[in-house]
C-alpha cells in the first residue's frame, strides 16, 4: 500500500468515527425565547414536535419579541420568536455577536385584531378613530357611536413586538394616552377587556376568546373588513403582519434546521391554524 492510499484510508476511517461519535451524542436542546403573541404556537409547534421526535428537546419561554432579540444577541437563545420585523440597531448589535445577519424565517400570518366587551354595540371603527382612542384625542365611547362613558385603554409593554407595530402602524408612532393600562401579554389584554365594558385593547388573532373583535376600515365610513384569513392572506385587512422567526446563520442546520423546515412544512402550518393564526401561502414558505 502506497503512502497516498494510506492517507487516503486514514482519512476515511476518521470520518466514519467522527460519523458515529456526532451520531451518539445526546441531542442538543433548542432554546426558543421572544414574542409573547406567538409563546401559546411556539409551545404547541415544540409538543408536537417532540412527540414526533423522541430526541428533540425544546424550551420555549416569551417575554416579548424585544427581549427574544436582546437574548439573541447575546447567545442566550438559538431562535428569536418576533410579531415584528428586526429593527436596524438590532441588526447590528447581531452583526457585532456573531458576525453575521441573523437569518429571517416568516412562520405564519396574523391579523392584528382590536378588541372590546362583548357588551359593547360597536362593531366597527376606522384607523383614524383607532389611533384617536389609543392616543386620548377620542375619551368616550359617545364620540365614536357608542355608550356614552369613558373609554378605557389597555395595551402592552414596550417590550412588544405588537405593542410596536400596532404603534407603528395604526398611531403612526405617537405615544398611547398616558392613561393606558398596561398588561404583561395578549391575554391578559383579553381578561381585561372581557371584564371591563369600557375597555379596549389590541391583540393576535389568536386571543378572542372572551372579548370580541371589531372590522376596522381605512378611512371613516369606509368598508370595514373583519380580520378573516382570506381578507389577512390577500392583505386587504388593514392590520395584518408577518410572525418571524431569526436565528443565528450559523445555527441553521442539524436539530435546528429540521426544526426550522417542520414548522414551515405542511405539518408545521397546520399547528399554525389550529391555533388560530393563518398559515403561509406555499410560496412564501422557501
Amino acid at each position: 500500500m502506497n503512502h497516498t492510499t494510506c492517507l487516503t484510508n486514514k482519512a476515511s476511517l476518521l470520518a466514519v468515527l467522527l460519523m458515529n461519535a456526532a451520531a451518539n451524542l445526546p441531542a442538543r436542546d433548542i432554546t426558543v425565547k421572544g414574542s409573547d403573541t406567538m409563546v401559546v404556537l411556539a409551545q404547541k409547534w415544540a409538543e408536537v414536535y417532540m412527540g414526533k421526535n423522541a430526541d428533540a428537546k425544546i424550551q420555549v419561554t416569551g417575554g416579548g419579541s424585544g427581549t427574544g432579540f436582546s437574548a439573541l444577541q447575546q447567545n442566550k437563545t438559538d431562535l428569536c420568536n418576533a410579531s415584528r420585523k428586526i429593527k436596524p440597531k438590532e441588526i447590528e448589535a447581531c452583526i457585532q455577536a456573531f458576525s453575521k445577519r441573523p437569518t429571517e424565517y416568516k412562520v405564519a400570518l396574523d391579523g392584528l385584531s382590536v378588541y372590546v366587551n362583548e357588551d359593547n354595540k360597536l362593531r366597527t371603527l376606522s384607523l383614524d378613530e383607532l389611533e384617536a382612542i389609543f392616543t386620548g384625542k377620542i375619551k368616550n365611547w359617545n364620540e365614536v357611536g357608542g355608550h356614552d362613558a369613558p373609554i378605557t385603554v389597555y395595551s402592552r409593554e414596550n417590550s412588544s413586538g405588537t405593542y410596536e407595530f400596532f404603534k407603528e402602524h395604526v398611531l403612526k408612532n405617537k405615544d398611547f394616552v398616558a392613561s393606558a393600562q398596561t398588561m404583561p401579554g395578549t391575554a391578559a389584554v383579553l381578561q381585561a377587556v372581557a371584564k371591563d365594558k369600557n375597555g379596549i385593547g389590541y391583540g393576535g388573532a389568536a386571543y378572542g376568546v372572551g372579548a370580541k373583535h371589531l372590522a376596522v376600515s381605512r378611512e371613516k365610513g369606509g368598508e370595514a373588513i373583519e380580520p378573516s384569513e382570506e381578507n389577512v392572506v390577500n392583505g386587504k385587512y388593514p392590520i395584518w403582519r408577518y410572525l418571524f422567526i431569526y436565528l443565528n446563520p450559523a445555527l441553521d442546520k442539524g436539530p435546528i434546521g429540521a426544526y426550522l423546515s417542520w414548522i414551515r412544512s405542511d405539518d408545521g402550518q397546520k399547528i399554525v391554524k389550529e391555533v388560530g393564526y393563518y398559515s403561509l401561502p406555499k410560496n412564501l414558505r422557501q
